[in-house]
């Protein structure tokens, strides 16, 4: 949403005028100069087509059912699934080495105040692209500026490429924190949703114009720019802004990947997004919805058994949606490897399959750990010994690898609260006083992989 200084910055650009580069030597040259923007607004409303696929028997051959009217194709055999049982997640490469903990995302009134200044100025600048446009003199012109935008857009999308990978590379290395990472992230995020508005704008002002097209690469990029915009990212920057209150943050990097989870308190859902920078060839060919449909499937066969995905894309990249009952999944497939390279998912947290419990009861208490996968739910439930019912009120806290308690909430009127899965041996310890239980050496359980991203079989040396 724009800020107030958005719509000031507009209003004095319309009152004032805005002043244009000229075309020079007969090639229309872009007003905006490459400095870096940010914008606040994240998530764009995706543009183009979307096809569904009616999976009405799955495991045998099925048709597309295309919204938009093309021919009916026949997609590939899928292995047979039961719905439900797990819901399979990216993650960081098996065997990698893994950097990252967890960090409490709230307002900060530093970073809110850098986000509105860009903010203006990224509004500012999009504003002159558009006066730039329409101030050409033939549709020849007109086609010209708009491509050279587009061009523009995505040199600058390469660039916000590689700033993320260093980030997640510096992470990955130590050289940044949690929190470091996170805003940097953030940032980025911004960037591009900024850049995903202006390619609207372009899009329009081609359609305003008779004879005046932008071709699919347009499409291709907005794609690759919602890469940059996941739910986490989203979330965090509502509390940054003070708009919802601070999240535990689960943050975890390798390199060429990154993990960011988290626990949507007010939606009762677990939110993940995930970038693998090893399963995507920038260079690689086009790749079809009809195929991308088939990765998602063949990689997460249990949550694509609940409902029919719906796709769109172009080119190199096309991103794969499936809005189930249960929350929401949506991949991003690259052409080239034919593998999912971005997850961002919702799961309800009333029907996550991945839990495991453990338990104890002492001192009045019985305390179960539903316990998970690193950067997973974890939801501890109080009860009292003796009538089994619900403890509100008690403190719950968590002690990492022996270290220090952090207490991560009091319980609710269910007796529950909850957290995040870190990656080693963690202590649960529900105190009132002069009451205390405690669940010792809780292992996070086995990361739900996908199909084509397993962990390797250990196997015995040769002569053993």
């Amino acid at each position: 949403m724009r800020t107030l200084p958005v719509l000031v910055a507009l209003l004095m650009l319309i009152a004032g005028g805005v002043g244009v580069v000229a075309s020079v030597g007969g090639v229309a040259e872009s007003p905006v100069e490459d400095d870096p923007i940010v914008d606040a607004a994240v998530g764009q409303t995706n543009v183009g087509s979307e096809e569904t696929v009616d999976r009405t028997n799955v495991g045998s051959e099925e048709t597309v059912d295309r919204t938009n009217g093309s021919d009916e194709v026949t997609l590939e055999r899928l292995e047979e699934v039961e719905p439900g049982g797990t819901f399979r997640v990216l993650a960081t490469p098996p065997g990698a080495t893994v950097t990252g903990g967890s960090t409490l995302h709230d307002a900060n009134l530093g970073t809110t105040m850098e986000l509105d200044v860009n903010d203006v100025d990224a509004a500012m600048k999009t504003e002159v692209v558009r006066r730039h446009v329409e101030n050409a003199e033939t549709d020849d012109d007109r086609q010209r500026r708009i491509l050279a935008e587009m061009n523009r857009i995505e040199r600058d999308e390469e660039r916000l490429h590689e700033r993320q990978s260093d980030a997640v590379d510096a992470h990955a290395n130590g050289e940044l924190s949690d929190r470091e990472l996170l805003d940097e992230l953030i940032r980025i995020a911004a960037i591009a949703d900024e850049y995903d508005e202006r390619l609207d704008a372009l899009d329009d002002l081609a359609a305003e114009t008779e004879g005046v097209t932008t071709p699919d690469r347009l499409d291709e990029l907005q794609i690759q720019l919602e890469i940059y915009e996941g739910p986490v990212r989203e979330e965090a920057l509502d509390a940054v802004r003070g708009e919802t209150g601070g999240s535990e943050i689960h943050v975890e990097t390798s390199q060429d990947a990154v993990v960011l989870a988290m626990i949507d308190e007010g939606a009762d859902q677990y939110v993940r997004e995930v970038i693998r920078d090893d399963r995507w060839d920038r260079g690689g060919g086009e790749i079809t919805s009809d195929r991308a449909i088939n990765v998602t499937a063949e990689s997460y066969p249990e949550t694509t058994a609940l409902r029919e995905p719906d796709a769109f894309g172009a080119g190199a990249v096309h991103r794969v949606t499936v809005d189930h009952e249960f929350g929401e999944l949506r991949t991003f497939v690259s052409g080239g490897t034919d593998q999912v390279f971005v997850e961002q998912q919702r799961i309800d947290l009333a029907e996550f399959a991945d839990f495991e419990p453990v338990n104890t009861v002492g001192d009045g208490f019985n305390v179960t750990v539903d316990r998970s996968y690193a950067g997973g739910p974890v939801v501890v439930s109080v009860a009292d010994a003796g009538d089994e019912e619900p403890v509100e009120g008690v403190t719950v806290t968590k002690s990492i690898g022996g270290g220090d308690s952090e207490a991560i909430g009091t319980t609710d009127a269910d007796g529950t609260v909850r957290t995040l899965s870190p990656a080693e041996a963690y202590r649960i310890t529900v105190v009132d006083e002069p009451q205390v239980a405690v669940i010792n050496g809780i292992e996070p359980t086995e990361i739900p992989r996908l199909t084509d991203d397993q962990q390797p079989e250990e196997t015995e040396d040769e002569g053993s």
